[in-house]
């Protein structure tokens, strides 16, 4: 089935903006999803038309993270029961859709790649629908991971201080820009307990980063450290839904217009 495209840009929009963006992360428990979700709000909040894709096709859980419960899923699309554009969810809170994974399955953590790259045709069709595309990515650097960011236009690297995830932070980040050198990859620093403790991890990232790849990642932006962020999560709720003031909000919010800019 064909997808209509979207209307024409609408004027103050930066027809230039990456159109595909992938949240990735080299560990889980960066608060990668929490950001993606949020990051799509706050796109949508700006008159985007905006859907969120869930791409941890181990251990998806937007959907639970929004307390939706789609009728369809991944696990339909990749077996060929549906095409991917019937799969959406609207998630009217946040005036955003979204594409939910299989939650609490891992079954499709081991799709063919055959099965991957068909996946990926559909959500380059499915994207011609909506202004910005958000992939939210399985945490580490495996191939069904890495498949899904062959057409994205930019990767945002989520990690926070611990030294685990900036080692595979940096990892995810090596193998990226060796497959795709041209590629334009950010760093986000989330849960920093401040702005100038947040600039210091990205500059710890950004050493290696200048000293073994002599690649220069620029900084996306940092999040602060925020216990609203938990409610929400605890809530099933968009942070920008419950909590629309909060620092971390704010944070993501000047991300969206570093990004829009």
């Amino acid at each position: 089935m064909a997808i209509a495209p979207t209307e024409a840009t609408p004027a103050g929009m930066n027809a230039k903006v990456p159109k595909m963006i992938a949240v990735a992360s080299g560990k889980g428990g960066v608060g990668k999803t929490w950001f993606a979700i949020t990051l799509s709000h706050a796109f949508a909040n700006t008159g985007r038309k905006t859907l969120l894709f869930d791409g941890d096709l181990g251990l998806a859980n937007v959907d639970i993270q929004l307390g939706l419960m789609p009728k369809h899923d991944l696990g339909a699309v990749v077996s060929g029961r549906m095409p991917l554009n019937q799969a959406t969810t609207a998630f009217e809170d946040g005036g955003f859709d979204i594409v939910a994974g299989r939650s609490g399955s891992g079954n499709l953590a081991n799709v063919s790649a055959k099965s991957l790259n068909t996946l990926g045709e559909e959500l380059i069709l499915l994207s011609q629908a909506y202004h910005q595309v958000i992939l939210d990515l399985g945490a580490g650097v495996e191939r069904t991971v890495r498949n899904l960011t062959n057409s994205v236009d930019t990767i945002l690297v989520v990690t926070t201080d611990e030294p685990t995830a900036l080692t595979d932070a940096y990892a995810f980040i090596k193998i990226s820009h060796m497959e795709r050198p041209n590629l334009d990859i950010r760093v986000v620093i989330n849960m920093a307990n401040s702005t100038r403790e947040g600039e210091r991890t990205y500059n710890t990232i950004l050493k290696a980063c200048q000293g073994f790849l002599k690649f220069s990642p620029p900084l996306a932006g940092v999040i602060r450290r925020d216990s609203k962020v938990r409610e929400s999560i605890r809530n099933q709720t968009s942070t920008l839904v419950r909590y629309p003031n909060t620092e971390a909000a704010a944070d993501v919010e000047s991300i969206v217009k570093k990004l829009l800019s």
